[in-house]
């Protein structure tokens, strides 16, 4: 059983910038690729970003390519999701996730925990 806490949501302006956190609560966290999803009002949960095992391989969904950053630091047992230049449309609650793949994972059924969410909400 893994336990992920998510923290870092809140309100920001348009262009602005928030940094997520999750924590776990396994030991064995680099056994787990992780995952960002988020999913707004009214709409069905989407997948954000992952990172492998390793930390090494990395993969981000279109519409956050070269704005959002995924890493992990499995010393503590964290994964983060820095979110630049933030549109009003990123605003959704935010999940963080754990899988027993071996690369990075992308399709909701792949994760096998899941935090509660952080709310992020972007102004226009």
């Amino acid at each position: 059983q893994v336990q992920l806490v998510e923290s870092g949501g809140g309100l920001v302006q348009a262009g602005g910038s928030l940094r997520l956190s999750c924590a776990a609560s396994r030991r064995t966290f680099s056994d787990y690729a992780l995952g960002w999803f988020r999913q707004a009002p009214g709409k069905e949960r989407d997948f954000v970003a992952s990172i492998s095992r390793s930390g090494i391989s990395t993969k981000y969904a279109d519409s956050v390519k070269g704005r959002f950053t995924i890493s992990r630091d499995n010393a503590k047992n964290t994964v983060f999701l820095q979110m630049n230049s933030l549109k009003p449309e990123d605003t959704a609650v935010y999940y963080c996730a754990a899988s027993v793949a071996s690369y990075y994972a992308v399709q909701i059924y792949q994760y096998n925990y899941w935090g509660q969410g952080t709310q992020v909400t972007v102004s226009s």
